[in-house]
């Protein structure tokens, strides 16, 4: 299991930060209630009668502990020597009425928000934790994408169609590793490990990479605001190939049919490729010219000191991902450079606008109809929405982590930490300190990439997020 570090912010600071991070709703904003006519749509609407009835399939989700917005649900069976893969969507397109209130709402929000005080979801929860969501013992109708792969993970066969299931559990990905790493997986998760690690060997082939980056997570508990750093389950990592894969099968249709909206990365250039190769020698990493990006990703140590950083640096590597809807010509870039193929985003409808315009695409082209004109109509409106929604969560994540830590290190100020410099770019440093788990910045000061360094808290600002930290000499 991957280390979990924990730190509370000080009784005393929570209703400075509890305002703190109250206030960003307003200073973002955030919009929170959804309009009447819009809850009315929500509560009214039924979906269409699905065309087959898979409910026969014991699907099962696999999410977050505590989740109730169920996008995916997956069966997975050996065929031969390869394996079936069976991954359904929620039907979000069944419940918002194109052009009207709820369609709005939602295009207005354009994702789900994560923040420490509470989400703020896409669709009223009536729906996203609900009707919609793939709630176990539940019949839903769903997209269901089907694919079809050999003894290597390749995949040779894959579509889209909309189908009638019942999810038989909700699984999460602590209990699901546990299960898996004793032996006790049964039903389609005692297939998930060796599915996954087949589609992981197809990354590495077409030469993509999956950055398993620590993830910084803020949890409200009864005690107050708690930081949890920590590195993805490799459940999380098999369980993400089942997703790819659908993201990538929806990404070759499209750009087949000639009409779609991409998830694009371009890649990255030579001289970027260079220095990132200098980088990681100079941080006692070194890539071998015989490695491919990915399996050189896949080989480093956790815990080596320099980790942190060559994760920066990989991170930095690959940038200006967006959205690119196309109809008729194809567009100049059709790849997710990162991925290694073309990718569309159709897994995650509940939590994410683009989605339910690409199910509906694709589902189309796999049934041989004319695409719905309203589906089509909008593709050159979503990448200018989704870029917007997400700087917003972007800003909004970023801020809302920089209020907790400067709670989390409230009272300490005065104290000298652990850190490791994980990037220096002109005078500032970016670090990460070892306990409590903060990120910040501080002056550089001749610090360099990789090392350890001690850093001294001089002051914090709740209210502004802000931590003054510098360094001392060893």
């Amino acid at each position: 299991m991957p280390a979990r570090r924990t730190h509370l912010a000080p009784h005393h600071a929570h209703g400075e930060l509890a305002a703190a991070l109250a206030a960003l709703r307003t200073e973002f904003e955030v919009p929170l209630d959804f309009p009447p006519d819009a809850l009315s749509e929500a509560a009214a609407a039924i979906p269409l009668p699905a065309p087959r009835d898979l409910r026969d399939i014991p699907f099962v989700t696999l999410d977050p502990v505590g989740s109730r917005d169920l996008d995916q649900a997956f069966h997975l069976e050996r065929v031969g020597s390869g394996w079936r893969v069976r991954y359904a969507i929620a039907d979000v397109p069944g419940f918002v009425h194109p052009g009207g209130a709820l369609d709005r709402a939602a295009r207005s929000r354009g994702q789900t928000l994560y923040l420490p005080d509470g989400t703020v979801p896409l669709h009223p929860r009536l729906l996203s934790e609900g009707r919609a969501s793939l709630l176990p013992g539940e019949t839903r109708s769903a997209y269901v994408w089907t694919a079809e792969l050999d003894a290597d993970g390749a995949a040779h066969s894959g579509r889209v169609e909309r189908a009638v299931i019942r999810s038989r559990a909700q699984l999460d990905y602590p209990g699901a590793q546990r299960a898996i790493d004793a032996g006790h997986a049964d039903g389609p998760l005692a297939l998930l490990r060796e599915v996954g690690l087949a589609r992981s060997g197809q990354e590495r082939l077409r030469g993509g990479a999956s950055l398993s980056m620590p993830e910084e997570e803020i949890r409200e508990t009864p005690s107050g605001y708690r930081i949890e750093r920590r590195d993805p389950l490799p459940v999380e990592e098999w369980n993400a190939q089942l997703s790819l894969l659908a993201g990538i099968t929806a990404g070759e249709l499209m750009l087949g049919a000639e009409v779609g909206i991409l998830r694009t990365m371009p890649p990255p250039e030579e001289t970027a490729l260079t220095e990132f190769r200098a980088r990681v020698r100079a941080l006692g990493q070194p890539w071998a010219q015989d490695l491919s990006y990915g399996e050189y990703l896949a080989g480093l140590d956790p815990t080596a000191v320099g980790t942190p950083a060559v994760r920066q640096a990989a991170a930095a590597l690959f940038r200006g991902a967006d959205y690119t809807s196309f109809d008729g010509a194809l567009p100049a870039e059709t790849r997710q450079a990162a991925i290694a193929a073309p990718y569309a985003h159709v897994t995650a409808p509940l939590r994410r606008l683009v989605d339910r315009f690409g199910l509906v695409v694709c589902a189309a082209i796999c049934a041989d109809e004319a695409i719905p004109e309203w589906a089509r109509a909008a593709l050159p409106e979503l990448p200018a929405l989704m870029r917007a929604s997400n700087q917003r969560s972007g800003q909004l994540t970023s801020a809302a982590l920089d209020r907790v830590e400067a709670a989390v290190l409230h009272d300490r100020v005065g104290d000298t930490l652990d850190a490791v410099v994980i990037e220096v770019r002109g005078a500032k440093a970016r670090v990460q300190l070892t306990d409590p788990p903060v990120t910040a910045q501080c002056p550089a000061d001749g610090l360099r990439a990789g090392t350890l360094v001690r850093l001294r808290v001089l002051g914090t600002d709740i209210a502004s997020g802000t931590v003054d930290l510098a360094p001392v000499s060893i």
